[in-house]
């Protein structure tokens, strides 16, 4: 049986590259292209390809419009120039998240994350779709990559989160988990209440806090329940200042 390709895309140069990047990668599936949301319904629901690059941003209807109506369960890979989406992409529980212009590179990995994939019985994309996800709606967990499968972290077994430029760490208890997101995407989805920015490079759960010490001129350090030790900016020295109060 013959696999299949949907790439959906408002834009022709990224269709154009997508479809040039997958021949240079050995791909041989037939690719279906659909330059807006409501094609991308259309296609994807008779062709039922194993594998959709989806943009989040297209006339006719949204990207998480297009998987509200799909009638099966696809591989979904999302390409958007517009990064303020990844916490999205990342809640949904995407295969991968694509930022534009991207290279060869970056999609071979996404396609190689995809292979990894193939047969892994997920949770259901369309299904948290229409859980109405909002861009001012707090998390109540986060789906994580743990190999080829997408899990579910409640909030409450976080211990802290460290960024280091377009990636992060979520710091639990049992295991790290290394996601393609930015710190600060994943700060603005947080219960405030919960969690508390030290520093640019780390998000720390108020729970996990075990101690606040002096650390230099200006500046305080935080002891976790781990035994990790974080000192903190001056602007998050002011902060954890702020909780004794």
């Amino acid at each position: 049986m013959t696999s299949s390709i949907l790439i959906a895309d408002d834009e022709p140069l990224a269709r154009r590259t997508l479809r040039t990047y997958l021949r240079e990668l050995g791909r041989r599936d037939d690719i279906h292209e659909a330059a807006d949301g409501c094609t991308a319904v259309e296609l994807a629901n008779r062709e039922h390809p194993d594998l959709i690059f989806l943009d989040i941003m297209m006339p006719g209807a949204t990207g998480l419009e297009v998987l509200e109506q799909l009638d099966y369960e696809a591989q979904v890979i999302f390409t958007t120039a517009h990064d303020q989406y990844a916490i999205t992409a990342f809640e949904l529980g995407a295969l991968d998240y694509v930022l534009k212009p991207f290279g060869r590179q970056r999609l071979e990995r996404a396609i190689e994350r995809a292979k990894g994939a193939s047969g892994d019985p997920a949770a259901s994309l369309v299904t948290r779709a229409q859980e109405t996800l909002q861009p001012t709606k707090a998390l109540s967990r986060v789906f994580v990559r743990d190999g080829s499968r997408i899990v579910p972290i409640s909030l409450a077994s976080i211990e802290r989160v460290q960024g280091a430029d377009d990636y992060a760490t979520i710091v639990t208890a049992a295991k790290d988990f290394l996601v393609s997101l930015r710190l600060t995407d994943l700060e603005q989805r947080l219960a405030r209440a919960n969690f508390l920015r030290i520093h640019r490079s780390h998000l720390i759960t108020l729970e996990f806090l075990t101690a606040i010490e002096p650390c230099d001129a200006g500046r305080l350090q935080v002891v976790m329940k781990s035994g990790a030790v974080l000192v903190a900016s001056r602007a998050g020295s002011k902060r954890l200042r702020e909780l004794t109060l």
